[in-house]
């Protein structure tokens, strides 16, 4: 006799997916990392050209925050985690 296990897809309406969409990186501003280093993570890691990456570089550290990507869940906390590999101070959350 063979137990296997019952495996049920679970569909998720369409709904539900765009719900999860508007969910946002931040850089905040910190006393360590060179504004010329935010700029080279922001251009290594998301691809952003040079202007762009120092445009949000210039909102950390006038501001002391910037959102630098929006997306997933998923692929906010992706970014965030590797953020903080870069040594940068980086949250994610929901859009608001």
């Amino acid at each position: 006799m063979s137990l296997s296990p019952v495996t049920e897809e679970v569909v998720r309406p369409a709904e539900d997916l765009a719900a999860d969409v508007p969910w946002v990186t931040i850089v905040w501003n910190d006393p360590v990392n060179l504004m010329s280093y935010v700029t080279y993570v922001l251009q290594e890691h998301f691809g952003y050209g040079r202007a762009k990456a120092e445009k949000l570089m210039m909102l950390v550290h006038t501001e002391g925050r910037a959102v630098v990507a929006n997306g997933t869940r998923e692929a906010m906390e992706a970014d965030t985690e590797a953020l903080h590999g870069y040594g940068l101070w980086a949250t994610f959350q929901k859009d608001t």
